[in-house]
């Protein structure tokens, strides 16, 4: 387990970090840059060693209902891993969804793909900026460089193509 300054200092190896103390000794870190009303990314690191990292835009970390992961006992390289997750999560636009009613018919070239398994669940694909953004909703679960990548991950997650994004 990290100390208190240890886990201070990983935080303060981010520039794009934005260290904020609050009260009881306790310290948050803000990313302004985030394109998401959440800006937070550490929240209340606290001298007794206990602090969260937001991880409600990632897959795979078990968190509070407010997409907070506790880090009390993580070590260097997991919290440099999640602080990294989060930042990216925080970087990526997620597009509103249109406004019912107003959606207009109009089939996708064929970038945006909907997937779904046998549970009937059901992960959007789509190309931005040279990315492939797989979804689920509105929330982020992985980003991949190539198509490629992505149907190789769906296919192993037990997903299948299921019709073009309308």
């Amino acid at each position: 387990m990290l100390t208190f300054e240890q886990k201070l200092e990983i935080l303060d190896s981010y520039p794009q970090l934005e260290r904020k103390n609050v009260s009881l000794g306790r310290v948050n870190y803000h990313f302004e840059q985030s394109r998401h009303e959440k800006k937070t990314v550490a929240f209340h690191l606290h001298p007794s060693g206990n602090g969260f990292v937001y991880a409600g835009l990632l897959r795979g970390y078990e968190t509070d209902d407010k997409g907070m992961v506790n880090i009390r006992d993580y070590g260097e390289a997991e919290l440099r891993s999640l602080l990294e997750a989060s930042i990216t999560s925080l970087s990526m636009f997620i597009p509103e969804p249109p406004a019912s009613g107003k959606r207009k018919k109009k089939k996708a070239a064929g970038n945006d793909t909907l997937w779904t398994n046998k549970e009937g669940h059901a992960l959007s694909l789509k190309l931005e900026d040279d990315l492939w953004y797989l979804y689920a909703g509105l929330h982020l679960e992985m980003a991949f460089e190539t198509l490629e990548e992505a149907h190789e991950y769906l296919a192993e997650e037990g997903f299948a193509p299921s019709q073009d994004i309308t």
